[in-house]
This record gives C-alpha cells, sequence and structure tokens, in this order.
C-alpha cells in the first residue's frame, strides 16, 4: 500500500514502527476507512498465543505426535518419540 508524507511523519512522531503497520494492517479489524488493533484483541490474541505455546511444548515433550488419517477418518495417534 502507497503511504503519503503526512502518514511517514505521523509514523515517526509517534514512535510507530513499519511492522506495527503491517501487524494491524493483516490484523486487524476494518471498519470503513479505518484499520484497528485495539488493547483487547491484542490481550486475546496474546493468550491464545499462550495457549498455544503450552500445547507446543507438550507436543516437543512427547517427541512430536503423528496423527494417521484415511478418507476424512482419523485412524490412530501416537507419540513421535
Amino acid at each position: 500500500m502507497r503511504h503519503s508524507k503526512h502518514f511517514s511523519s505521523r509514523m515517526n512522531q509517534r514512535g510507530i514502527e513499519k511492522a506495527m503497520v503491517d501487524l494491524v494492517l493483516t490484523q486487524g479489524r476494518c471498519e470503513l476507512d479505518k484499520y484497528i488493533l485495539d488493547r483487547r484483541e491484542v490481550d486475546r490474541r496474546l493468550d491464545e498465543i499462550n495457549r498455544e505455546r503450552g500445547l507446543l511444548l507438550k507436543v516437543r515433550d512427547k517427541g512430536g505426535v503423528v496423527v494417521v488419517a484415511d478418507n476424512g477418518t482419523l485412524i490412530t495417534a501416537y507419540n513421535r518419540i
């Protein structure tokens, strides 16, 4: 997306990095002409990441997990150790 000189100036004045803008554009909600990623949404996403991190660590402790499926039916699951 293109950006104006005004946009660049405001980013610099307010300490907003390009990565932050990209995050808001990809993860925020769109309301008319605004993209918004508010504190509540950030907190919710951080909670999801922490839950997912916990699950990933459990899978890692098992040496990995394998799930076997065929024709849309789950057949078995086992630890990768």
